[in-house]
């Protein structure tokens, strides 16, 4: 038999032993509008102590006037609703997609079935630490769930579905930042002569000597490319989505912020080059031709370049000088690198490159090269020779 339920001390509810051993506590949240009878609600706990101290919080939360109703929605109901109704046009496509595999396969079989009110910080930890050492993702993998999570819930904050969000009480493994590899001067000399003559030769140079991503690129359009001032108007990037069938768009570049590049005059006359080529493609083409974007690179018919296929290329000539681990984006390492050996200052490099701050610049790219290391030894010598007398 449940034993009799007692009166709480602070009058706000009854505690009662369950027979199912758990304690319960009924508290009273209002009144209905039309019964006029009492609206109460129960929580649970292991130990009488457990729910008298979750009382005590609730009725102080009732007296401020600062308590949420728990929510009956679950996690993976939460999730289906933020992503379809709130991410949906808030987010470029890309991250869409990315926001909704992470969604399917990580949080939702995962996190799903618990009650939105329900999930805690611990129910979370666990989750993260049995995707590291369980499933052996990577810091930044389990970094990026986290942040799909995270923002998550803080609509469903905003919306007065929790009173507080349970990850920012998670510790987050540290990500260790990829080693970038920046062709070193003979490697970039090697490098030139491999593509010299390939199907992508001049899109490879603007990326070496400009340091745009690849993204950035293959969306430069014509009315981006400023001929009379030596500029490039950097405001887009051409995207794919990773679902089967996924469609190409311009979307805003990585961060959102446009930028400017003034480019030197060989970039120009490489610019030149490709717009006198795609005219001869245009007349081969004749009603085929259809680059409705007016976009620099494209294929034979107008159309964009594929991500693939452009990476593929290039891992076959550096591969052939032997740079197996070169990936496209150590292009955009090498301009940068080869940038501040010629003096370039930081603030101009971050702003080339369009980063946030020049102190992620510095960062990124705070190692000395070879050279640069050689160059400093030189000149302590000079100062060592001229001291000493």
């Amino acid at each position: 038999m449940p034993r009799k339920a007692k009166k709480n001390a602070q009058g706000a509810g009854t505690i009662r032993k369950r027979s199912d051993g758990r304690w319960e506590a009924r508290y009273t949240v209002g009144f209905d509008p039309v019964t006029g009878k009492q609206k109460q609600k129960s929580i649970y706990g292991k130990t009488q102590r457990e729910v008298r101290e979750r009382l005590a919080e609730i009725t102080t939360e009732l007296d401020n006037g600062t308590y949420i109703e728990p929510s009956k929605n679950t996690v993976g109901e939460w999730l289906d609703t933020w992503v379809g109704t709130y991410a949906q046009f808030s987010v470029k496509p890309y991250t869409l997609d990315a926001y909704q595999r992470i969604c399917h396969n990580y949080l939702t079989p995962a996190l799903g079935t618990l009650r939105l009110s329900e999930l805690t910080a611990p129910h979370i930890q666990r989750f993260y630490n049995s995707l590291l050492m369980e499933r052996g993702l990577s810091p930044k993998t389990v970094r990026n769930i986290h942040g799909v999570l995270h923002r998550a819930l803080e609509q469903a904050m905003k919306l007065g579905m929790l009173r507080s969000n349970p990850t920012e009480l998670c510790d987050l493994p540290k990500a260790r930042r990829k080693e970038i590899r920046p062709m070193e001067q003979d490697k970039i000399g090697a490098f030139l002569q491999e593509i010299k003559g390939s199907k992508y030769e001049l899109l490879y140079l603007v990326t070496l000597f400009t340091g745009m991503r690849q993204g950035e690129v293959l969306g430069l359009t014509w009315d981006c490319v400023d001929f009379t001032h030596n500029t490039l108007y950097i405001n887009k990037q051409l995207q794919k989505t990773k679902k089967v069938g996924g469609e190409y768009a311009l979307a805003p570049t990585k961060n959102s912020r446009a930028r400017v590049i003034i480019v030197a005059a060989s970039v120009l006359a490489l610019l030149k080059q490709q717009k006198s080529r795609q005219e001869q493609a245009q007349l081969l083409a004749g009603s085929g031709w259809d680059n409705r974007w007016g976009l620099v690179f494209t294929n034979e018919l107008g159309g964009h370049l594929s991500h693939f296929t452009v990476y593929k290329h290039f891992k076959e000539a550096v591969r052939a000088i032997g740079l197996d681990e070169e990936r496209f984006h150590d292009l955009r390492h090498s301009y940068a690198v080869a940038a501040i050996e010629s003096g370039d200052d930081i603030k101009t490099v971050q702003s080339n490159l369009g980063h946030a701050t020049a102190s992620f610049t510095l960062d990124v790219y705070g190692h000395v090269s070879q050279k640069m290391r050689q160059q400093s030894a030189e000149r302590m010598e000079q100062f060592i020779r001229k001291v000493s007398g």
